[in-house]
Parts: C-alpha cells; sequence; structure tokens
C-alpha cells in the first residue's frame, strides 16, 4: 500500500493524503480512498473532466459552500450533507474531498442471519422495501437496524429539509434516490451525498437523468431526444420534488408508488419499465384507476410472505394520516404528469412534522412498528398489527384568533398519550418547528400524564394557561384536568393559540 500527496488546485497551502490501495470504497464514476486518518476520502474521476465539470466542482465547494454553511443553520446542514470540501489534482486526474460519513451510516449487523451487511453503508434501498423486512426472507434485517415506525418521519423531515435548502439557494440535486442519501432509523438521521452533480439551471446542467425508480415521468418519456431538443426534460427541482415523495412514501410503506401491475401487452422489458415509470405511471393506490393496484411483478405469488406492506387494504397511504393523505395525492395524482403541482420540500417537512403530533404507542409491545397515526374514530387499531388501543385519547385540537374573540380552527392537532409534550410551537403560532429553532424554543412547557383514570396536564412554564371554560387560571406548577368539550387558552400573547379538548377512543 502506497500513500499518495495530492495537491489541491483551489487552495495551493493545503495537501491532502490517500491511501492508493486499488479497493475503493464506491464505485460509479469515482474511485474513491480513504485517508490515512480516516478522516476523509479522495474521490478520483475514471474520466477526464471537462472545464465547465471543473468549474461546477470548483462553485459546489467555494462559493455554494460559504452560502450554505457559513450562516444560521449551518451547523445542521454540516452534518447533513456529504459536502465536498476542495477539489484536488492527481496527475492529469481531478478529484474531490469528501468528509467521512459518521459511524452510524454503517452497518453494525446487517441481516439477520447472514453477517455479509456489516461494515457497508446504509443505502436508504435496504430500509424502502418489504424484501428486508420479511420474517421468511433470509435477507431480513437486522430488528437492532431498523427503528421503528417513527423513526422514518424524522429521517423524511431532514431530506426534505436538504432538498429545500438546496432549491432554496438555486440547486437541484438531479439524482436523488435511495442509493444518494444513507439512513440511520436508529438515531433517526440522514445523509444527502454525491453533491458534485448538483445542477444550477443556465449555468451547470445536469450530468445524469437519475437512479431508476426515482427518475420523474417527464424525464423518462422524453429521454429519448436529444439534449439540447427543447422537448427534452431533464433533472430539476421539480423532479427532485417528485423523488423526495417517492422517497417518503418508500421508507413509510416499503414499497414504490409506480411499480404495480399494470399491465401493457407483450413488449420489450425495457419499453414495459419506460411505460410503467414515464408516460403511462400511475399511483398504485389511485382512487378511481385499479389498473396497477397489486405487486405481482416485484413479487409474484408470494406478496402474502410481504404482508402488511403488499397488502393495500391493510396499510392504505391514508394511514400516514390527513396531512400526508393530501401530499401523496397532490404527488402522485396531480403532479405525477404536471410537474408544477407536485409539492415543494417544505410542504413535506411541515406535514411530517404535524403528523409527528398526531402518534399513538401501540399497546402491542412485540409490535415491530411501534406507533402508528390517530384516525379520528372510535376504533383505533394499530394497522400494523390489528392491535386494538385500550385507553382513552385526548385531543387538542388548536384555534387562532382572526379577530378579537373570533377564533378559527388552524387544521392543526396534539394526540395526547401518556408523558406527550406540550412546546412553544404547540402555544404560540408564530414559533415555527424547523432547523433554526434555538434551545430555549425547544424546551417543553409542560406533559400529559394518566393518573388516578384522569388525564391531567403538568403546567411547567405557561404564564397565563387558562381553563376558559371554567374561568380558571392554571399556575405553572400546578395540574389542569382534560375534560371532553373544555376550551384553554394557551397563551394571550400576539399569535398565542386556544385548545378546544376531545376525549376519544372511549
Amino acid at each position: 500500500m502506497n500513500t499518495i500527496t495530492v495537491t489541491s488546485i483551489i487552495n495551493a497551502s493545503k495537501k491532502y493524503q490517500y491511501v492508493d490501495n486499488g479497493e475503493p470504497m464506491r464505485g460509479g464514476m469515482k474511485d474513491v480512498y480513504f485517508s490515512p486518518t480516516k478522516s476523509y476520502v479522495v474521490a478520483i474521476y475514471r474520466d477526464k473532466q471537462d472545464n465547465n465539470s471543473i468549474e461546477r466542482l470548483k462553485k459546489i465547494v467555494t462559493t455554494y459552500y460559504e452560502n450554505f454553511f457559513n450562516r444560521e443553520g449551518g451547523d445542521y446542514y454540516q452534518k447533513l450533507y456529504s459536502w465536498p470540501t476542495d477539489v484536488v489534482q492527481v496527475g492529469d486526474k481531478i478529484g474531490i474531498i469528501v468528509p467521512c460519513y459518521p459511524d452510524n451510516f454503517f452497518f453494525k449487523k446487517g441481516y439477520e442471519t447472514i453477517p455479509i451487511l456489516i461494515g457497508k453503508e446504509k443505502e436508504g434501498k435496504w430500509f424502502a422495501s418489504a424484501k428486508f423486512r420479511s420474517k421468511t426472507s433470509k435477507l431480513k434485517l437486522d430488528k437492532s437496524e431498523l427503528g421503528n415506525w417513527l423513526s422514518y418521519f424524522q429521517i423524511g423531515v431532514n431530506i426534505a429539509r436538504g432538498v429545500k435548502r438546496m432549491h432554496a439557494g438555486g440547486l437541484a440535486h438531479s439524482d436523488l434516490s435511495y442509493k444518494n442519501v444513507l439512513i440511520d432509523p436508529v438515531t433517526k438521521t440522514a445523509s444527502i451525498i454525491d453533491i458534485d452533480g448538483l445542477v444550477v439551471p443556465g449555468l451547470y446542467p445536469p450530468e445524469v437523468i437519475g437512479t431508476a425508480d426515482f427518475i420523474a415521468p417527464e424525464v423518462i418519456a422524453t429521454k429519448h431526444l436529444d439534449a439540447k431538443d427543447l422537448n427534452r426534460n431533464l433533472p430539476n427541482r421539480y423532479t427532485d420534488l417528485h423523488a423526495l415523495a417517492v422517497l417518503i412514501y418508500m421508507y413509510l410503506f416499503y414499497r414504490h408508488p409506480l411499480r404495480g401491475g399494470n399491465y401493457f401487452g407483450a413488449i420489450e422489458s425495457d419499453e414495459e419499465e419506460d411505460l410503467l415509470m414515464g408516460s403511462e405511471a400511475l399511483f398504485v393506490e389511485h382512487p378511481t384507476n385499479s389498473s396497477n393496484r397489486n405487486f405481482k411483478r416485484e413479487y409474484g405469488d408470494n406478496m402474502i410472505n410481504f404482508s402488511p406492506w403488499t397488502d393495500l387494504n391493510k396499510t392504505p397511504y391514508t394511514i400516514a394520516g390527513p396531512y400526508l393523505k393530501e401530499l401523496f395525492e397532490q404527488a402522485f395524482i396531480k403532479g405525477l404528469h404536471n410537474p408544477r403541482e407536485r409539492p415543494l420540500a417544505e410542504s413535506w417537512e411541515q406535514a411530517l412534522i404535524k403528523t409527528d403530533d398526531l402518534k399513538l404507542k401501540c399497546s402491542n409491545q412485540s409490535c415491530e412498528q411501534q406507533w402508528f397515526i390517530h384516525n379520528e374514530t372510535t376504533d383505533n387499531k394499530c394497522p400494523f398489527c390489528n392491535t386494538k388501543y385500550n385507553n382513552t385519547i385526548p385531543v387538542l385540537e388548536f384555534f387562532y384568533e382572526f379577530k378579537p374573540d373570533d377564533w378559527k380552527p388552524e387544521n392543526q392537532k396534539l394526540v395526547i398519550g401518556n408523558n406527550t409534550t406540550l412546546h412553544k410551537w404547540h402555544v404560540n403560532r408564530n414559533i415555527i418547528r424547523n432547523e433554526k429553532l434555538n434551545s430555549i424554543d425547544k424546551k417543553r412547557l409542560g406533559y400529559f400524564v394518566f393518573h388516578n383514570n384522569k388525564w391531567l396536564f403538568v403546567n411547567e412554564a405557561i404564564q397565563d394557561l387558562t381553563d376558559l371554560t371554567n374561568d380558571k387560571k392554571i399556575p405553572i406548577g400546578q395540574m389542569l384536568e382534560l375534560e371532553n368539550g373544555n376550551k384553554i387558552l394557551l397563551s394571550n400573547e400576539n399569535y398565542g393559540r386556544m385548545a378546544q379538548i376531545k376525549i376519544t377512543n372511549q
């Protein structure tokens, strides 16, 4: 093994080293080698890069790096992206310096019975298919790697924030997929990688059309046209939004939203693929067209082994709650062939966060998913193990003051379980729960407990909490009993909210 010095072409005062052992960590268009300290890797492009590509790389490690990380929220994004930090030259080839991924993005156990995944990168594909969850499969991932259903909501939030920030900076990833997003369900984190192919509209065009399963239908439908043809659709921010929607759907339901059973006749497999994912793409759960509503193409006659994920009656997209239901319909019905109708990344971020407030802990301690979303009926069952929820469920519905003493519903709720916490973003609608939230605003203001057959709220930090129904102030340190129909003033500040209590599942 030889250690070779690499001289930077961006900052002449820096020198980098990598271990030339002939065994790249990743393949693709680059040979990637560890540095001697394993704190970064040197990724050398196999093919010669043209001037435009080199200029793009220089921009990514200088201008865009500064804009993304040297401002508010930069620390959060530094952890979210695997962002190149420098461009280097090795002989007549160009490479980039990329920090090594944290240890949690490498498998510690991998498969339940076969050790071949240990030490491999946690590409999202391992967590986005029912094939790696079936109890009958030799390729079932070990329970210690899987997290629970809620893990994938937070992972979705992180990915959505990453896409949101790119688009706000005028950039597109162009190849967003489970191959280019590493995830760890245990720590609920994600890392967006392969940043070196960023698209800048009008300046740096895409170098690839994407990864199968995530390429937008309009890109597949026009891929036969010349790249300079004005009718050719190339990766852009709208195609990122399609890929983002597919990722979120697959992480929650472990199936693809378009890869169903539509049959186009006796044609070549490549042509069939182009129709299925391109011009004839159809949501597998389309409410009025059931032609794509089965998974025999992918699972054959063994679909029962991958239940409940292959049973759309047991795990329809609606189990993700009302906010995500609306976005899935917008993405895969309205926006599937109309890119401008696709939900923005920030819409996904906020819908996932609001849905987290609707969660219930499954009463079955051995349930693999552990959590499910409250369905606003009198019969709340876990859709994954069919266990009935065994307690009453208080729900706070939030209202805002449209004008003095005129309160309107805000389409936001908080479902209460034992030890559910209340925060500033619940109390004041001017506090947005996002990556810029400071540590003070993250602190809980109180919590809910079930005690002596009563639901109680313990006020820890709300100055003007008031039981409006009984005209009673609830001082800090005191408790409020939750009673059906009662109204609570959470804050009398500007943008303060009122909540009405509804006790369900009685």
